[in-house]
């Protein structure tokens, strides 16, 4: 897989996870970080990405639903 349509893949299923509980957008932002860092960085990216999305997702999924209110 190329890395914008890993890209896009990643955006897409982050912007979906919207509406989620807290629990579930940890899960979701780990998987998703996850994803995208294995596919820019290899093992080490999935790693790093795991930990970024799992602490950064309540804060995106905030952002993005007081941007679309």
């Amino acid at each position: 897989m190329n890395r914008p349509v890993a890209f896009v893949t990643a955006v897409s299923l982050a912007l979906a996870l919207a509406a989620c509980n807290t629990v579930e957008q940890r899960v979701g932002g780990a998987a998703v970080g996850a994803g995208t860092g294995a596919v820019v960085g290899g093992p080490v990216g999935a790693v790093v990405g795991g930990a970024a999305g799992a602490v950064s997702a309540p804060t995106v999924v905030r952002a993005t639903r007081r941007a679309t209110r």
